[in-house]
């Protein structure tokens, strides 16, 4: 059976429209895709796919955890196998994390441990970082700590500014997600007592790096 898989986003859905071209219909079915905008870009990204859409806006719900559980409650409609987070700009309750503890996915545009939060690509230039990237990890509880599955690494350049530095990584981040949702889907990735494992055995604690990855056969798309 088909891995089901709902995607949340709030902006321009880039690499939802990635998940589209490379997983939908094929290792996985997107099965809805919900905003908290309904301003967002994604949203008709979804909609000329043939995907179900649907916009749950935080601002009518009095607190944080009123919203998560609706959003939980909307999600669980479509009774997906996976939840990704693509550009969803909220930051999630404990209990939320907890509910989709195993299947939930975030992408977080650092090599974490580094630089948990906002303004990543700047805090990489100011800290004189040789080397930067994104990391696809589980959500947990703690924000941007979930442990990381996969991670892309670029060159930080002598004349990047916070914008190029951060286009070199978005780039990478459309192979790096659906690759890792690819995982999932197909049973090669879960998250066994509270560790990142592939084919049964826990990853490092960084994760897999995504250039060595591509270059074994196992992470090929067709296997």
């Amino acid at each position: 059976m088909s891995c089901r898989i709902v995607v949340l986003i709030s902006g321009s859905g880039s690499n939802l429209q990635a998940f589209i071209d490379t997983l939908h219909g094929r290792q996985a079915n997107i099965v809805a895709v919900i905003s908290n905008r309904d301003d967002a870009f994604g949203l008709e990204r979804a909609a000329r796919a043939g995907i179900p859409t649907a916009v749950l806006s935080h601002r009518a719900f009095a607190d944080r955890a009123s919203y998560d559980q609706a959003l939980a409650a909307l999600i669980d409609t479509h009774a997906p196998d996976l939840v990704i987070l693509a550009g969803f700009m909220r930051i999630l309750t404990a209990e939320f994390a907890h509910h989709y503890q195993g299947r939930l996915l975030n992408i977080h545009p650092s090599l974490l441990p580094k630089y948990p939060g906002l303004h990543t690509h700047q805090r990489a230039l100011q800290a004189g970082d040789h080397e930067h990237g994104a990391t696809v990890h589980f959500v947990t509880e703690e924000l941007d700590g979930g442990p990381p599955i996969l991670q892309s690494h670029v060159p930080v350049l002598s004349d990047d500014t916070p914008e190029s530095l951060a286009e070199r990584v978005r780039h990478t981040e459309h192979r790096l997600y659906p690759l890792a949702a690819m995982l999932y889907a197909n049973g090669r990735l879960r998250l066994l007592d509270g560790r990142a494992c592939l084919d049964g055995a826990p990853l490092a604690p960084s994760g897999l790096r995504l250039d060595q990855f591509e270059t074994d056969t196992r992470g090929h798309f067709n296997d």
